[in-house]
């Protein structure tokens, strides 16, 4: 089949059911006034060697903290972490902080202001750089934000490094798909692949 953005030939968006699954960036900010502010983006990722992204639908908390605060942390949303993460979701009132809401206790961050998640297995904390309005074709006015930060320090938990790599697996990331989906990264899923060396075309065994 084909799906049309403008006809809507399906009940729901397929987009987000296949290009997945998704990286959560569970983004905890600080505004001026040093109210505290945590949500899960699953329009995430990183976009170079050390910087990150996360797109905003409509000019939210994190993102508004974020420019007012100067920088934001990326929380890493485990399994184990994965009831908190969705309860911070949930749309709060402006100011009113989901670390109290979902019962996470804060750690400070080495570099930044806003704090991290205490419980995550891993933080990257971020220098806000700059928010770019997505225009649409239309060009109407933007609904959504990409929101981008240069990463400046990062916290691993120590029993996730082993001869100076880190363990995905063994962290158990959680990673969004489409609809209510959710898929969890574990030890067993994990496989190895290494590049090609040299030039010429790439040949199969």
């Amino acid at each position: 089949m084909d799906y049309d953005f403008q006809n809507r030939t399906l009940p729901h968006n397929p987009l987000k059911a296949i290009v997945a699954p998704r990286p959560i960036g569970w983004i905890s900010t600080m505004d001026r006034d040093g109210r505290l502010n945590l949500a899960p983006y699953s329009f995430f990722n990183a976009v170079a060697d050390d910087m990150v992204a996360f797109s905003s639908s409509g000019r939210k908390d994190a993102m508004t903290f974020a420019e007012e605060g100067g920088d934001f942390v990326c929380n890493l949303a485990s399994h184990g972490l994965r009831e908190a993460m969705n309860d911070s979701s949930a749309p709060l009132p402006r100011g009113e902080s989901e670390f109290a809401h979902t019962g996470l206790a804060t750690a400070p961050s080495r570099k930044v202001r806003a704090p991290r998640v205490a419980e995550a297995a891993a933080a990257i904390e971020c220098r806000w750089l700059q928010t770019v309005p997505l225009r649409p074709l239309d060009g109407s006015e933007p609904a959504n934000f990409l929101v981008i930060g240069q990463v400046v320090s990062i916290y691993i938990d120590d029993r996730f490094v082993a001869d100076g790599r880190v363990d995905t697996a063994a962290m158990e990331p959680i990673l969004r798909g489409g609809y209510f989906d959710y898929f969890r990264i574990t030890p067993e899923n994990r496989f190895e692949m290494r590049r090609p060396r040299g030039g010429g075309d790439f040949k199969r065994p």
